[in-house]
């Protein structure tokens, strides 16, 4: 048995060699050429002329072998009040079925498939069927608004959208057919072909003659018990994932099928020490990278169960998780900081009403676990919450304590060292590593391991610029963190480097909400920065300037106007936890609005050292901007 170190240390200078063995583990139509092909860094590609299927890997694999009966996919729904079990062979029926109906509908191998869809265990047989057929899935959150959808939809110009007529939220209806609907009457693309729409008899649809089907009844007619597998090449894209970045646009990160399958299929045992007998949990949506990798791929390609819940963790009540972890006999989890400091407001009765001593490992990612949580948290589970960093342009973790390998030491508030592949520094801003214990950007070293994004939808010149350019004549891969790597080795991540924020675990670009909040015709300037919020890491605080002839009367109306527009037209998670009306916004003489001065005053933090930290601003300008700020906070 290797050490962690020994194990980091082949991974980082002979990986060829080390991804090479693990790929071995899983099934391949056509062994690859070259595991590892950087000739055109930084876009590098894995397993380059392998032929593998995904879906087959994570399904078939086991349904036809000797895990035929054992249970694979496990659907609770509190919300619904339903709950059902699938076999991996019962899996592999249903998503045979669904690929046979998007075939037979005109799907084919390289068409965008847009899954807008409930935490149901259709949503998962969509994207496993994509998978088999060669169709790249694009799964958007249930919680998005219409601008959001169609945004996503003029992006990738899907030929079939897959939904439902709602989904639910603490007892309530979310129409996602209905906003479907007005997405594709506001999207400029006119690719799509088909809406397949799941009725769950929750609210009533309306049905456009010629795009829209019954779900059901399309299943029933063109449904096969097998369609084989299309054989991917290992670099061919397996999904698109929109995320946040600093301008208006989302970005559409490219997932590979190969590398992808690979590295996650090599994480369970690594990083979540996962395997035969195990029931494996994540808390997530599939509408979010953790709900991609750990509700969907990785535990299918290891053959264990998982789960898929939907509902919230306070609703009906505050026991809901606890209950389903006795229920099925939870061994691992994986959930957000922001879920347990929501559950540690409630009761302890609500926890020790439940046996929870088939719990082994719980896990924790989305933003970083503070003390108190963690605290907290080990106490009342009576074991340790592991913490792990990770983004959805990495598709699984950069950094870990891999207790698959060594169950290291644990740094309350650190995800620990650099998992498989991940070569990660802490530089200064002309790339150079500083000294162990001061504060710089997180980078990662090339060639990045397997799982990592190929690229961005249709802009390669996005991708090298988003992660590529930012340090003059240095290659190095940057994650737009902030970090502090300790004298023992240990990552401590401080926060975002750019324009997006962190509310909840989930990104939200400032310049996309800015956009929203400019629209209103009262304002006439607008900043959106990221402030601390206890609950949810970081919440959206607009600070904005008002048109001259609007009257302070006004500004509670137009508040509340705000909010409402932002949720219409992003989602309810990026809805403003503060509206705040100021006179002027403070800006650098370049024009450069000073984030870091507003979010220092409003949160009250120590301002003595922000005048070197805002590009062309003096120290006097600087001074000036915090008075003005402390007077109209």
């Amino acid at each position: 048995m290797m050490s962690y170190q020994e194990m980091h240390q082949c991974s980082i200078s002979q990986p060829a060699e080390f991804w090479g063995a693990l790929a071995e583990e899983l099934h391949w139509y056509r062994k690859w050429d070259t595991v590892l092909d950087d000739s055109n860094a930084p876009f590098f590609r894995w397993f380059v002329g392998g032929e593998t299927n995904i879906c087959y890997n994570a399904v078939d694999r086991h349904a036809l072998g000797p895990k035929r009966g054992q249970a694979a996919l496990i659907w609770e729904s509190p919300e619904a009040d339903q709950s059902r079990t699938l076999t991996f062979h019962e899996l592999y029926r249903e998503v045979n079925r669904l690929a046979a109906t998007l075939k037979a509908l005109g799907v084919q191998k390289g068409d965008r498939v847009i899954i807008y869809m409930p935490m149901v265990p259709e949503a998962i047989f969509s994207m496993l069927a994509c998978a088999r057929i060669g169709a790249i899935h694009s799964v958007v959150f249930g919680g998005f608004s219409i601008s959001s959808l169609a945004n996503r939809i003029n992006d990738a110009e899907p030929t079939m959208i897959l939904t439902a007529d709602a989904g639910l939220r603490k007892g309530l209806p979310v129409p996602l057919k209905e906003i479907v609907d007005e997405s594709l009457e506001l999207a400029t693309v006119d690719t799509v072909k088909h809406v397949l729409v799941l009725e769950r008899g929750i609210v009533k649809n309306t049905m456009k003659e010629g795009r829209d089907l019954d779900w059901q009844t399309q299943v029933n007619e063109h449904g096969k018990p097998y369609v084989e597998p299309e054989r991917m090449l290992s670099t061919d894209p397996l999904y698109i994932l929109y995320t946040s970045g600093t301008t208006g646009k989302p970005k559409g990160v490219v997932r590979d099928t190969g590398g992808y399958m690979v590295a996650l299929h090599a994480s369970m045992g690594h990083i979540y020490d996962v395997g035969d007998g195990d029931v494996y949990w994540s808390t997530s949506d599939i509408g979010w990278v953790v709900g991609h990798s750990y509700i969907v791929y990785a535990p299918l390609l290891k053959g264990v169960p998982t789960i898929v819940f939907e509902g919230r963790p306070d609703h009906p009540d505050p026991g809901v998780w606890w209950r389903v972890i006795e229920k099925y006999g939870v061994t691992c989890m994986f959930t957000a900081p922001t879920a347990l400091r929501a559950l540690r407001k409630f009761p302890e009765h609500w926890m020790q009403q439940s046996d929870l001593s088939s719990l082994k490992r719980v896990f924790s990612a989305g933003e970083p676990l503070d003390g108190p949580t963690y605290d907290w948290a080990t106490a009342m589970l009576g074991l340790p919450v592991i913490d792990h960093y990770w983004q959805t342009e990495s598709g699984w973790s950069m950094i870990a304590n891999s207790v698959g390998i060594e169950d290291l030491p644990i740094k309350s508030g650190s995800p620990t060292f650099a998992a498989m592949g991940h070569h990660l520094e802490v530089v200064d801003i002309d790339g150079n590593p500083v000294p162990r214990g001061e504060k710089g950007l997180l980078v990662d070293y090339p060639p990045l391991p397997p799982g990592m994004l190929l690229t961005l939808w249709n802009d390669d010149d996005r991708y090298l610029k988003s992660y590529w350019t930012h340090f003059k004549d240095k290659q190095l891969y940057l994650t737009g963190d902030y970090a502090i790597h300790d004298a023992d080795g240990y990552f401590w991540l401080l926060g975002r480097a750019d324009e997006v924020m962190n509310v909840s675990g989930h990104r939200l670009g400032t310049r996309e909400i800015e956009e929203v909040v400019s629209s209103h015709p009262a304002i006439a300037e607008a900043s959106v920065i990221g402030v601390r919020d206890e609950l949810r890491g970081e919440a959206v605080l607009v600070v904005s300037v008002l048109k001259a002839h609007i009257v302070p009367a006004e500004q509670d109306k137009i508040a509340n106007e705000i909010r409402q527009l932002v949720r219409e037209r992003i989602g309810a998670i990026a809805t403003p936890h503060g509206v705040h009306f100021v006179s002027t916004l403070p800006k650098t003489r370049s024009g450069k609005i000073m984030r870091r001065v507003i979010r220092a005053v409003y949160q009250g933090d120590n301002i003595g050292d922000l005048s070197t930290i805002e590009d062309d601003a003096t120290v006097d300008m600087v001074r000036e901007a915090v008075e003005i700020m402390k007077g109209e906070f």
